[in-house]
């Protein structure tokens, strides 16, 4: 829980710096490869917009799958967090870059890929009210 709040903290600071105190709806892409727990997120959001007087109306979580390409033969995959065990999951959870300890390119066997998309949280759209 203390990631996911931690993000909501941010993410509210800076949807307020940039967006003002009254937001009538917020989309998010949540990147699965970090197994941020949604509902936790959810929860977070909502509490700490009262405690920074932030209004806001809806909003929608949207999952992101992660994408990885090679940086040695080009190859572009599809990857699921949800294959790794809970162990290597949670380590993904707070660290991201430790994927690279876990996974190859399914082509060449490299450990020389980068995330494409998928990780993290993304503001997708805020509408302003």
């Amino acid at each position: 829980m203390v990631h996911e709040w931690s993000l909501a903290e941010a993410l509210l600071r800076y949807v307020a710096s940039v967006y003002g105190p009254r937001i009538k709806s917020l989309k998010l892409r949540v990147g699965v490869l970090q197994s941020i727990d949604k509902e936790v997120l959810l929860f977070s959001i909502r509490e700490l917009a009262g405690l920074y007087n932030v209004s806001l109306g809806d909003v929608v979580l949207e999952d992101e799958e992660a994408v990885f390409k090679c940086n040695r033969c080009g190859y572009e995959w599809s990857f699921n967090p949800g294959d790794l065990g809970q162990e290597v999951r949670e380590s993904i959870h707070f660290l991201p870059e430790a994927v690279f300890a876990y996974t190859r390119c399914p082509r060449c066997g490299s450990r020389d890929f980068k995330v494409v998309k998928g990780r993290g949280l993304e503001v997708a759209e805020v509408v302003p009210g």
